[in-house]
C-alpha cells in the first residue's frame, strides 16, 4: 500500500515537473502541411510571454538526476507499456528527423499540383466569362438592329407588291410572244411542206404525161436542142414549162371547186390543240378556245 502511494505520489510529482518544464521550454510545432491559424499565433504568443529565459537543456541532467531515485525506490516500475511507448517515440522521432522533409516535399507537391489544376479551372472560367462579356456587349444593340431589319424587309415586301402589279404583264406578253413565234414556225413548216408535196406531186404528173405523149418529147427535144444551138425563138415555147404552168392551173381549179373548208379546219384544230398543248406545259395565262380560236384566260 505504501508502495501504491509512493508511486502515485512520484506520478503527480513527475507530471508537475514535466509541466514546469514545458511552460519553460520553448514551444516546438507539431509536423503539420496545412494553412496557419489565428488560435496557433495566439498560442505561441501566449508561450512565449512565459518564458522564464531558463535553457532547456537543464532537463537533461535533471531528468538522469530524477531518474536513479525514482528507479531505485521504485517509485516508477518500467514494464512492456514503458518499452512499447519508448519504441512509438523512437519511431516517431527517426521518422520527424530522417523522412520528415520527404513527407513534408510529397504533400507540397500535391498542393501545388491542386492549385495548379485550380488556377488552371479558375482560368477557364474567366475566359469564358470574358467571352460572354464579348458577347453581351455584341448584343447590346440588337434590338435596334431587329427593327431595322424589320423596317428593311417591310420596305422590300412593299417594291415587292408593287413589282408584283408589274410582272403578271411582262409574262403575259412574253407568253403571246411565244406563241406567236410558234404559230409563225408551224406556218412556215405547214407552207413548206404543202411545197414539197405539190411540186413532187407535179414533177410526177409531167413526167407521167411526157412518157406517153411522143407530141410533148419531141416538142422538149427540139426546145432543148434550140436553147444549145441558140434557136430557142424558132423552136417556140417551153413544153416543159408549158406543162408544169397547165399542171398548177388545172390543180388550183380543183382546188377550188373540191374546196368546201374541211381541210383548212382541220389544220387550224390541230394548230389550236397544239398551241394549247404548249400554254398548259408552260402555264401560260391564257388557252385557245378551239371553237372560235379566240384566247380565253385560264381559270
Amino acid at each position: 500500500m505504501f508502495r501504491v502511494a509512493a508511486t502515485t505520489l512520484a506520478k503527480r510529482g513527475l507530471s508537475r515537473s514535466s509541466t514546469g518544464s514545458r511552460l519553460a521550454a520553448p514551444s516546438t510545432c507539431t509536423f503539420h502541411h496545412s494553412a496557419p491559424r489565428m488560435e496557433e499565433k495566439k498560442e505561441e504568443a501566449a508561450v512565449e510571454s512565459t518564458d522564464s529565459g531558463i535553457s532547456p537543456l537543464y532537463a537533461i541532467p535533471i531528468g538522469v538526476a530524477a531518474a536513479v531515485p525514482i528507479l531505485q525506490f521504485q517509485w516508477y516500475i518500467p514494464n512492456e507499456e514503458t518499452l512499447l511507448a519508448s519504441t512509438f517515440l523512437g519511431f516517431c522521432v527517426v521518422a520527424y528527423t530522417q523522412g520528415g522533409q520527404l513527407i513534408a516535399n510529397s504533400f507540397k507537391e500535391e498542393s501545388n499540383a491542386l492549385l495548379k489544376a485550380q488556377n488552371e479551372a479558375e482560368d477557364q472560367v474567366i475566359a469564358k466569362l470574358e467571352e460572354t462579356v464579348e458577347y453581351m456587349k455584341l448584343t447590346e444593340n440588337i434590338v435596334t438592329d431587329y427593327k431595322e431589319v424589320y423596317d428593311l424587309t417591310e420596305a422590300s415586301y412593299a417594291k415587292l407588291n408593287e413589282a408584283g402589279k408589274i410582272k403578271p404583264q411582262h409574262d403575259l406578253k412574253a407568253q403571246v410572244e411565244k406563241i406567236l413565234n410558234v404559230m409563225a414556225v408551224e406556218e412556215q413548216s405547214s407552207y413548206e411542206k404543202a411545197k414539197t408535196a405539190l411540186m413532187a406531186e407535179a414533177t410526177e404528173s409531167v413526167m407521167k404525161e411526157f412518157l406517153t405523149n411522143e407530141q410533148l418529147k419531141k416538142a422538149a427535144l427540139s426546145a432543148a436542142v434550140g436553147k444549145l444551138t441558140g434557136k430557142a425563138k424558132a423552136a417556140g415555147a417551153d413544153p416543159v414549162q408549158a406543162a408544169f404552168v397547165n399542171f398548177f392551173k388545172e390543180k388550183s381549179k380543183a382546188a377550188k371547186a373540191s374546196d368546201d373548208g374541211s381541210e383548212e379546219k382541220a389544220a387550224r384544230a390541230a394548230m389550236l390543240t397544239k398551241m394549247n398543248a404548249i400554254a398548259s406545259a408552260e402555264n401560260m395565262y391564257f388557252r385557245f378556245d378551239e371553237t372560235t380560236g379566240k384566247p380565253v384566260m385560264a381559270v
